[in-house]
């Protein structure tokens, strides 16, 4: 901006302020928006363009009527320079005291940053080359009563940027990019499927049985029923049993939760996407998913590679997702990291490695198989970036997906690594009903009660060979735009209360 004031000091008289003072400000302003006739909190304002497609097809000498957030201000007495836009962008406007109503230049003496004004006018440009519109009357639509955050420094403590997003989203435009980018990543997601004739179906939140993935699950209570409740931890099971009914391909963007830690890339709330194909297999889910990232990177990124930061803006690697991408068993990863002779060891000597040469610290109820799975995620996935379909992992730790073939001890899935950690799993899902019941029964360790009775019976109606995938979206989107922590890709993460 040049008149608009970017680079400018403003001349907002709030500035030097406490908040206290500057709430008792406004509210007196408020007031006297009251006295002058004029609601404050407005109410329907007909626009016919945004700050954002004004700005990109700009013309002098148009007519436009507009509306949006006050979001700075130079006053230079008779007249004002002003900026006024959304999340989407941001236009300059300009005000005469001559060129408005005597009423409407008494209004904008009430106005500050913050508030949400409709304006009409016609557009011209400076002579510094600025787009602006020239205001001829204008509309109060909400007065903010309290101040926007400090406009040079914006929200910088993360604690306030993710418990108050909607000041992170007023004051920094990057958040604000973002996450109008994850919307629009969302629909193209929702387009590649459909284009694929893949139908969008809805299953339940609450469930009976929790299943289709190993997590514990948040617990309720439904009181009309008088049964106990969980919140889905994925869809898997739902959905299953739709291409038993007969769906041959179907998809759902779906929202789970997980009643375990928070981290940097886990947060209890988080949004998955799982498809399911009939008469495919995991290899041809794969192909589906790498086209699927490759060509989001392309649309939204215009390239293949893409730079990760630290939370300090500091670019730690370059991500590389030229196709095509790795595929490299499960066990010959492990041996490569852990030692050739790794699965000729006894159980003991393994949890002995493990500990001693790893730093690993294997607790007493791990079993042998998960002692494994600890040394792959903290020496493979750990330290893979660069795409890998990891495949053929040990049978025990996916129930649901159908065993190899050539060695009933792995089954034919692939978990897709990228940037350290897990970013898709992919199955050729088990449809016979009769070793899924003895799946379940082993994972389980034999609990009855534990063991979803209703799909195992719904798997008996026979459910036809399938390929089936899950996204973990919140994940993608952080690979994506490189952002360090999925704080920063969730609009509203969980957070501890404060005290």
């Amino acid at each position: 901006m040049t008149e608009d004031q970017s680079n400018l000091p403003d001349s907002s008289p709030e500035s030097g302020s406490s908040e206290s003072e500057l709430i008792a400000i406004r509210r007196e302003k408020l007031a006297r928006l009251r006295e002058l006739g004029v609601d404050p909190f407005g109410g329907r304002f007909e626009t016919d363009t945004t700050a954002f497609d004004l700005k990109e097809a700009f013309a002098d000498d148009q007519d436009v009527r507009l509306a949006g957030r006050i979001l700075a201000i130079r006053d230079m007495g008779k007249s004002v320079f002003f900026v006024i836009g959304d999340v989407h962008g941001r236009i300059q406007g300009y005000l005469n005291k001559k060129g408005v109503s005597e009423k409407d230049w008494e209004v904008w003496q009430l106005l500050d940053r913050g508030d949400w004004i409709g304006i009409e006018g016609i557009t011209f440009t400076t002579g510094k080359g600025e787009p602006t519109v020239k205001v001829g009357s204008l509309q109060v639509l909400s007065k903010a009563l309290r101040p926007m955050p400090d406009k040079w420094h914006g929200v910088a403590d993360r604690e306030i940027k993710y418990r108050k997003r909607h000041l992170d989203l007023m004051a920094n435009q990057g958040s604000a990019d973002l996450f109008v980018l994850r919307s629009r990543m969302l629909a193209e997601i929702r387009n590649f499927f459909h284009e694929r004739e893949f139908l969008e179906v809805e299953t339940p939140m609450l469930q009976d049985v929790a299943g289709g993935a190993a997590a514990r699950p948040f617990e309720t209570h439904h009181n009309a029923l008088n049964m106990p409740l969980t919140l889905r931890i994925a869809p898997e099971l739902y959905l299953k049993r739709l291409l038993v009914g007969g769906f041959p391909k179907v998809f759902e963007l779906n929202r789970n939760f997980r009643n375990e830690g928070i981290s940097r890339r886990h947060n209890p709330e988080f949004t998955m996407l799982e498809a399911y194909w009939a008469f495919a297999d995991f290899e041809k889910m794969a192909e589906l998913v790498e086209e699927l990232v490759c060509s989001l990177a392309e649309k939204f990124f215009g390239t293949l590679q893409i730079e990760h930061k630290d939370e300090e803006g500091t670019v730690i690697r370059t991500i590389d997702l030229s196709r095509p991408w790795k595929r490299r068993p499960y066990r010959e990863l492990v041996c490569e990291a852990a030692g050739e002779d790794w699965f000729d060891l006894s159980p003991e000597e393994r949890r002995a490695r493990a500990e001693t040469d790893f730093n690993l610290e294997i607790g007493i109820e791990l079993e042998d198989y998960e002692v494994t799975q600890q040394v792959f995620e903290k020496l493979v996935e750990e330290n893979t970036f660069d795409p890998c379909y990891v495949t053929h992992v040990d049978a025990k730790l996916i129930p649901l997906a159908k065993l190899n073939n050539a060695d009933p001890g792995t089954i034919d899935v692939y978990e897709l690594i990228i940037n350290g950690q897990e970013i898709s799993p992919g199955y050729s899902e088990l449809n016979d009903p009769d070793s899924q019941r003895t799946r379940f029964e082993e994972q389980s360790g034999g609990e009855a009660q534990e063991i979803d009775e209703d799909f195992v019976e719904t798997l008996e109606h026979g459910m036809p060979p399938a390929g089936g995938i899950g996204i973990g979206i919140d994940r993608l989107i952080m690979l994506l735009t490189g952002a360090p922590t999925i704080r920063d890709v969730i609009l509203f993460p969980q957070l501890k209360r404060k005290d």
